[in-house]
């Protein structure tokens, strides 16, 4: 156990390193040349999360998320100890990519801070919603073996970008509260920050318990 915890949450700080540096950057790289459009940016971020979970998946659980293993606790797929330990190494991955997005690219749209459209209620509400949709798609790969198994990575990673697809004019589609504090602290750009750690939490609840419920 003693071994096996550093490797896990090295792991869990490399892929949430790669989420934010791929996916931010994708956010940054756009408004600077404009190539890769709304659409590049949201398959830019379900490619990073399937990267990351064929990469690392077996070593940590490829949680990359603090609403996620906040979900799998709640639900008892994961130890509550582990959990803090788990979200200081994705923190800590995250903050260090948005510096060295800023370092590199300087303060393009906010580091690829999330900020919402119209209102906060708005935002809040869809953040919710799409952080259900991902995490009930997790549960059911992640904790029911009657689902799809080894294609478990194109199935969130899939479920990622259709989110960012269809809510990130919206919201920015984060459902990550890591993915959203790494840019607005480092930018400084902190607007409306609270809607993106305490919405994905509770989305991830929700939807965790409703996919308990159906199975």
């Amino acid at each position: 156990m003693s071994r096996e915890l550093p490797r896990a949450l090295t792991a869990e700080a490399i892929g949430t390193f790669a989420l934010v540096f791929a996916g931010c950057g994708a956010v940054m790289v756009d408004a600077t040349t404009h190539q890769l459009s709304h659409v590049g940016v949201a398959i830019s971020f379900g490619l990073v999360i399937l990267f990351g979970i064929y990469a690392v998946g077996h070593i940590s659980g490829a949680h990359f998320n603090p609403a996620v293993t906040f979900a799998f606790a709640l639900t008892r797929h994961f130890p509550w100890p582990r959990a803090l330990a788990y979200w200081t190494a994705q923190l800590v991955g995250a903050v260090s990519a948005a510096a060295l997005l800023r370092a590199s690219l300087g303060n393009v749209a906010h580091v690829g801070a999330t900020l919402p459209s119209g209102s906060q209620g708005q935002a809040f509400l869809w953040e919710l919603v799409m952080t259900a949709f991902l995490m009930f798609v997790i549960m059911a790969v992640a904790t029911d073996t009657r689902a799809v198994g080894e294609a478990a990575a194109i199935a969130i990673g899939g479920t990622i970008a259709l989110d960012a697809m269809f809510g990130g004019p919206i919201t920015g589609a984060s459902m990550n509260p890591v993915r959203s504090i790494a840019p607005a602290l480092v930018s400084g750009e902190l607007h409306a920050l609270w809607l993106y750690v305490v919405a994905p939490l509770l989305g991830a609840s929700l939807g965790a318990v409703a996919y308990q419920f159906v199975r």
